[in-house]
C-alpha cells in the first residue's frame, strides 16, 4: 500500500456541497477517497471515472423508513456505516446477482 499524506484546505460552502454530492453519488466512504479520485483524474491526463448513473427513486410507507432507520442505526452501533443508498443498492446487487446465477444455471441444464 502507498503511504499516505494529509491534504487540507479550505474551499467555498457551495462547493464543499457539490463536493459531498458527489462523494455520496459515486458511493464512496470517505472524502479522501473522492479527493484522490479527482486528483488521480486531473494528473492522468483528464480520464473520467465517474461512471454515468441513473437515479432511481421511489416512496416508501413511513413504518418502512422507520425500520429502515432503526437498522441502519444498529448498523452503525456495530460499526459498519452504511447509507441508505448502499443499503438499497446492495439489496438489488443481491438479488439480480441470484437471478443472474439461477438464469445461468437454467442456461446450463438446458444444453
Amino acid at each position: 500500500m502507498d503511504a499516505k499524506k494529509n491534504l487540507c484546505a479550505m474551499i467555498p460552502a457551495d462547493l464543499h456541497a457539490k463536493v459531498i454530492a458527489e462523494k455520496e453519488q459515486l458511493a464512496l466512504s470517505t472524502l479522501g477517497e473522492y479527493v484522490e479520485l479527482v486528483l488521480k483524474e486531473h494528473f492522468e491526463g483528464g480520464k473520467t471515472i465517474m461512471a454515468a448513473t441513473k437515479t432511481l427513486a421511489f416512496q416508501i410507507s413511513e413504518e418502512l423508513d422507520q425500520r429502515l432507520k432503526n437498522f441502519i442505526a444498529a448498523e452503525k452501533k456495530r460499526g459498519r456505516k452504511i447509507s441508505q443508498k448502499e443499503f438499497v443498492i446492495g439489496l438489488i446487487e443481491q438479488a439480480l446477482a441470484e437471478y443472474e446465477a439461477q438464469n445461468q444455471t437454467e442456461e446450463t441444464t438446458e444444453e
